[in-house]
């Protein structure tokens, strides 16, 4: 006898009919986000510019923004707002393919516990290097790395601070330009 499937896999999530909706999914799970916020999107994209300005105009590598779907293993999809990747064979038809090195996500009230608990699990137990929270209510940039199958807070900065990562020669983030 053909049971029910017990988890969704990348063949159901492409069936799903283009309703405007943002889906993810999790481990099998498929997750609905509602659309972003101005100020979501705002901060989004200005973040963008600056990484793009650090990778793109150095060859380090291709900044994307949402939605595009980074396919990290059959049953695991996600539409993270912004993702780094320094493999271009990573780049397909359907996405992302693969752990890119750094994914940021811009929290909302609706996804801030899902971005800080089950896809900061999922990123970090599929080898995503580099996750970066980014939180416009308290105007405030996580970054973390991967360190065995954890991540640990690498800088943080709040307000109008200037962030420098170490692990990126030359990568400055004055948070001011996000705020504005």
């Amino acid at each position: 006898m053909i049971g029910l499937k017990q988890k969704l896999d990348y063949s159901d999530y492409a069936a799903i009919p283009d309703d405007g909706c943002r889906y993810e999914m999790v481990e099998g799970d498929l997750l609905v986000t509602p659309a972003p916020s101005p100020l979501h999107q705002r901060v989004s994209k200005r973040l963008q510019r600056c990484l793009e300005a650090y990778f793109e105009r150095r060859g380090l590598g291709e900044v994307f923004n949402a939605p595009v779907d980074v396919i990290l293993t059959p049953h695991d999809v996600m539409q993270p707002d912004l993702v780094v990747v320094i493999q271009p064979t990573q780049v397909s038809e359907r996405g992302i393919e693969g752990a890119p090195l750094m994914v940021v996500e811009v929290l909302s009230p609706s996804t801030r516990e899902r971005d800080r608990t089950i896809k900061g699990r999922r990123y970090s137990n599929l080898g995503v290097t580099h996750y970066w929270l980014v939180d416009p209510e308290t105007r405030r940039l996580e970054c973390y790395v991967l360190q065995g199958s954890q991540y640990v807070l690498c800088v943080e900065g709040q307000g109008p601070a200037t962030i420098t990562h170490p692990h990126f020669s030359e990568l400055i983030v004055p948070l001011s330009d996000l705020w504005l």
